[in-house]
């Protein structure tokens, strides 16, 4: 393959973003090629595949629709409802990031001869001195870039980011109105993409006996006060929705699927001020994360938090300055130097 070739391989949804990020390819004088993931059904996602198709017409560029549904199943699907079966809060467009979309854009470019890969995800990756980085997307309200933290800096130099200097949804929105195309004010995809409803509850039910998962609110000294519906039905932080009257403000703190218990406790009880990062990742070989206090997300809608981080065998160990709230095992944290994005981690409350 030319490494030097200006094909890109281009992932379409049929929204907004992905046929923005062609436009703006195409200008910059790349030949686009576009290529529509299918994760649940064709018939689920005939929408989006006629509107990625009706983009890829009026742009003149080839499309292509690629059946993924199995490993989607396999790695995303199964990764999500057992770790609500195991009392944790997944996260799965993290996951699908790293084992299917960008593993498989990689293969199909590859086997088509394109040496670069795209999405219509808000985010940057630059040149600098030598070496590539990813940074946070002009947009700071819709920057994507904590859902890159499992790449390699290897692989940068083949991964474009064609909105990443696009200052807000409605720049996106004129760019796919400016080519005439009927969609440009079409919302965006709902959060959990497999899940079209919402409802993420009775998704999780098709595969979980939720008679299994029945138990105890009990209160941090572990005194019984009541029964749940089912651990798979909460996450920490939760306040609304517990079905449970104690008089005063309580929390989901903890849940622990051994013995199926919520841990329910006052607003004080959610800060830590420390835990651990699992199956971490760290964008640069050679970046020394325990020289300086970095700042980090403990979910994709956290503020940021400063904190100390160090390795400790297969795993990190994350000190925050101040304590943050609602750390939930089973999202991912990531860490920033700056603008920069440098890694990230699945939490972990045991230290």
């Amino acid at each position: 393959m030319n490494t030097f070739n200006k094909k890109v391989l281009l992932g379409m949804s049929g929204g907004v973003d992905s046929t923005a990020a062609a436009v703006v390819l195409q200008q910059k004088g790349y030949e686009v090629i576009g290529v529509t993931f299918v994760q649940t059904s064709f018939e689920e996602m005939e929408t989006a595949i006629g509107d990625a198709r009706k983009a890829a017409r009026v742009l003149g560029i080839e499309h292509y629709v690629l059946d993924l549904r199995k490993e989607f199943n396999e790695e995303i699907i199964q990764y999500f409802h057992s770790e609500y079966d195991r009392g944790r809060t997944p996260n799965p467009c993290v996951k699908c990031n790293q084992v299917v979309k960008y593993k498989k854009f990689l293969e199909e470019a590859d086997r088509l001869g394109a040496w670069y890969i795209s999405s219509g995800q808000y985010a940057k990756i630059v040149s600098e001195n030598g070496r590539y980085l990813i940074k946070k997307a002009e947009n700071k309200y819709k920057d994507q870039s904590y859902y890159l933290y499992n790449l390699k800096e290897k692989d940068l130099e083949r991964i474009l980011m064609p909105l990443g200097d696009i200052k807000d949804k409605e720049e996106a929105r004129q760019i796919v109105k400016d080519i005439d195309l009927d969609f440009s004010q079409k919302k965006d995809s709902q959060e959990i993409c497999f899940i079209s409803d919402n409802d993420h509850v009775g998704f999780l039910e098709q595969y979980i006996n939720p008679q299994k998962k029945l138990g105890n609110f009990v209160d941090t000294k572990g005194r019984i006060l009541g029964k749940h519906k089912g651990i798979h039905k909460y996450t920490v932080g939760q306040r609304k929705g517990l079905g449970i009257a104690l008089g005063s403000p309580r929390y989901v703190v903890k849940i622990d699927a051994i013995d199926n218990s919520v841990v329910l406790g006052v607003e004080k009880d959610l800060y830590a001020e420390t835990c651990t990062l699992e199956e971490y990742n760290i964008v640069y070989d050679d970046y020394k994360i325990e020289e300086k206090p970095l700042m980090c997300k403990i979910r994709y809608s956290a503020r940021e938090a400063e904190a100390s981080i160090k390795r400790d065998g297969q795993r990190l160990v994350v000190n925050f300055t101040e304590p943050v709230k609602s750390l939930a095992p089973g999202q991912s944290m990531v860490f920033y130097d700056g603008d920069v994005l440098v890694g990230g981690g699945i939490i972990n409350i045991d230290v």
